[in-house]
């Protein structure tokens, strides 16, 4: 395509309208109000469910199994400085075949290709062998408390369950479609904080130096071994992202130390195992501390089945080549959803820019991704493409 065509591409076309509302997180900025309306006309149910300052949106096409539903979210990360980007953040300018902005690959590209792909399955077939849904936050950048958790809270309190789920996140990493994301380490954060005694640095042995008597233990911690992985998740590790200490005077012992660490763990451990083992070390080095641990979210791993085997047949379909199954990166609203007992898979764009400045994915990229989109649909919800 040239530029020109470019400009009249239906999914090119809501990704720049999309991106052209600054909604940086957790606001909306009219998003959803723009993809129900093109939701509507094709017979979705578009319910809002506010929670706290958070958008979301849960629409619904039929409510017969199987149901296919793409999540995603509308929100973006701040763009830091705006001076710094080649092209305004907020214009969804397209350049050289690329579709700038913030946004753009993370991920209301994907979601236009969501809403594109619909449009074109049910201008084909009406009558599913199933149902679809749209499950989108404008929550999932930020805290992620008023989000899809909270959606999927509802949900299930109503008994709406789901049998598949595509979440848009940019997966991919070389060329569209080459990865899909079929389960995610579990994330468990911890802020401790070791205890010592205050006092001058002349007289060490009135106090209690908690720099001095954490090391060891930060030490162990960071080259523990905790697991061996496995087939589908690499090893579990702890990684110590902060440590704050001391009054900024050369002369004082402090009185505290925090530091803060995080665990990406695999499916061979859990959550108390892991605890219990930091205790352990902890207890070992003799510190006097209190820990405070947060779970951002526990791993999962969508087994071979029928949405996994639908989304790679689909990229070989439209793209030619096969696809990689991985686990790898951060957390995702996947998370929130796995739990449920649903399909889950990640496939989206390029994430070589997210959360750059200069944001950019390739024009062409989204017109293929529709088409894997469409086609997944096609094989797990028309009955001739089974």
């Amino acid at each position: 395509m040239t530029s020109h065509d470019y400009a009249s591409d239906p999914t090119l076309a809501l990704a720049q309208a999309l991106i052209r509302r600054a909604s940086v997180t957790p606001l909306d900025v009219g998003c959803q109000d723009l993809l129900a309306s093109r939701l509507e006309p094709l017979g979705f149910n578009c319910q809002r469910l506010p929670f706290g300052d958070v958008e979301n949106l849960w629409a619904t096409r039929g409510d017969t199994a199987p149901r296919f539903v793409f999540a995603g979210h509308t929100d973006v990360v701040p763009t830091g400085p705006a001076t710094q980007w080649t092209h305004p953040p907020f214009e969804g300018l397209i350049r050289d075949g690329m579709l700038h902005g913030r946004g753009a690959a993370d991920m209301k590209g994907s979601i236009a290709a969501f809403i594109t792909a619909c449009e074109r399955l049910l201008g084909r077939h009406p009558e599913l062998q199933g149902s679809l849904g749209l499950l989108i936050t404008s929550d999932e950048e930020g805290k992620a408390v008023h989000g899809t958790v909270k959606v999927i809270e509802h949900l299930e309190a109503a008994g709406q369950k789901f049998r598949y789920c595509l979440v848009g996140e940019p997966s991919s990493t070389r060329k569209v479609g080459d990865i899909i994301k079929n389960g995610r380490r579990g994330s468990l954060g911890a802020v401790l904080t070791v205890k010592g005694i205050q006092g001058h640095v002349a007289y060490p042995h009135l106090a209690r130096n908690p720099i001095h008597l954490s090391m060891a233990a930060l030490h162990e911690l960071s080259h523990q071994e905790w697991d061996g992985g496995n087939d589908s998740f690499p090893p579990t590790t702890l990684q110590i992202s902060n440590i704050n200490s001391g009054t900024g005077a050369t002369n004082v012992i402090p009185g505290s130390l925090e530091a803060v660490f995080n665990l990406r763990f695999s499916t061979e451990l859990d959550v108390e195992t892991i605890q219990l083992r930091v205790a352990a070390i902890l207890a070992k080095h003799e510190l006097d501390y209190d820990i405070e641990w947060t779970i951002n979210g526990l791993p999962f791993l969508t087994e071979a089945g029928d949405l996994v085997a639908a989304a790679q047949a689909a990229v070989q379909d439209i793209c030619g080549y096969p696809s990689e199954l991985s686990t790898s990166g951060g957390t995702s609203d996947g998370r929130f959803i796995a739990p449920t007992g649903a399909q889950v898979i990640e496939l989206g764009p390029l994430n070589a820019t997210i959360h750059r400045i200069d944001e950019q994915v390739s024009a062409e990229d989204l017109i293929t991704l529709s088409k894997i989109y469409e086609r997944i649909m096609e094989r797990l919800l028309v009955t001739d493409q089974r």
